[in-house]
């Protein structure tokens, strides 16, 4: 009896799946213990206004967690999310309050995401390039294109639209549930059964038929679109756009990514982990906030807690039985 490529991909997506999950729990353990410490120095957490403050801090990096996440699971980076989420802050920032409205600036956000997102992967994947530069070269382009929209931080976004996405309810926290959902609805599909594969074995993955090119770019619009809409939350968040605001979300989401054990040859890691590494260090620096940690101490924490994070694997791995 032959089996067909997608029937194969199906047939070994769970013990995949649990190979790749390893690590994960112990993530969640020292994420729900950064989680106690925050409860103890901020008790109104449990609140819905500080659940709906918190998701809403925490979300954006969030998404670029998973934009990064996306591409790093194919063997790849980015470089330009920052760029992409000041982008599409602007946008949002311009479009909203003129005659496209709130669903055309919407549709028009989603539209230069995925775009964006397309065009690098279609050259990264036809060209050959490696991302990283490829990346690097469309954040300049992104980066002044949001400059050419918005020179400086204006635009407005509809109050009423501000406060239903960053005002006292969890729409941030159900955003990102619903997202997530979403995630695994595509993991279901052809071209997202086929992610993994692309990213950890591709020529493998060509000869068994798998469509490693068009996964690799639907990989690479995917992450532009969250990317984009994280520019738009921020701008919700703050009521305007800023043609730079995204600056520090490429490094952030990078180590949240790092942080919830997505390797960078691909192939390894899972989205949960990316929104647990976020979580984490979306959470510690609320901690060390708290703790009273001057800024230049909180920077360099965040560097070593990433560097054990990525650190003890690799030694446990080698102590392990071979």
């Amino acid at each position: 009896m032959s089996h067909t490529p997608d029937t194969r991909s199906q047939r070994l997506y769970w013990p995949v799946q649990m190979q790749r999950n390893r690590g994960v729990r112990g993530l969640f353990v020292v994420v729900a213990a950064f989680l106690a410490l925050y409860v103890y120095l901020f008790p109104g957490l449990f609140s819905i206004g500080g659940v709906s403050k918190f998701a809403q801090s925490w979300f954006p990096l969030a998404l670029v967690s998973m934009s990064q996440a996306i591409l790093m699971l194919t063997g790849g980076i980015s470089l330009s999310i920052g760029a992409t989420v000041s982008l599409g802050a602007v946008i949002a920032a311009t479009t909203m309050t003129g005659p496209l409205g709130v669903v055309g600036g919407i549709a028009a956000v989603a539209v230069a995401g995925l775009g964006i997102g397309a065009i690098s992967g279609a050259i990264v994947v036809r060209l050959k390039l490696p991302a990283i530069v490829v990346t690097l070269a469309a954040s300049f382009i992104i980066g002044g294109a949001a400059l050419l929209v918005l020179p400086r931080p204006g635009g407005a976004i509809p109050i009423w639209f501000s406060d239903l996405l960053a005002g006292n309810t969890p729409a941030a926290l159900i955003l990102l549930i619903v997202t997530a959902l979403l995630w695994k609805l595509y993991l279901a599909t052809p071209l997202g059964l086929s992610l993994y594969a692309s990213g950890e074995n591709p020529v493998g993955a060509y000869r068994g038929g798998v469509p490693v090119d068009r996964s690799l770019i639907a990989a690479y619009a995917i992450s532009g679109l969250l990317a984009a809409a994280a520019g738009l939350f921020v701008a919700a968040q703050t009521g305007s756009g800023d043609p730079v605001i995204g600056t520090a979300f490429t490094l952030n989401s990078i180590a949240a990514a790092v942080l919830g054990g997505v390797g960078f040859l691909g192939g390894r890691g899972t989205m949960r982990g990316a929104i647990a590494g976020s979580l984490l260090l979306s959470v510690m620096i609320n901690v060390m906030f708290f703790l009273g940690f001057p800024p230049v101490a909180q920077y360099v924490a965040q560097g070593l807690i990433i560097i054990g994070a990525v650190a003890l694997p690799e030694i446990t791995g080698r102590r392990g039985p071979r």
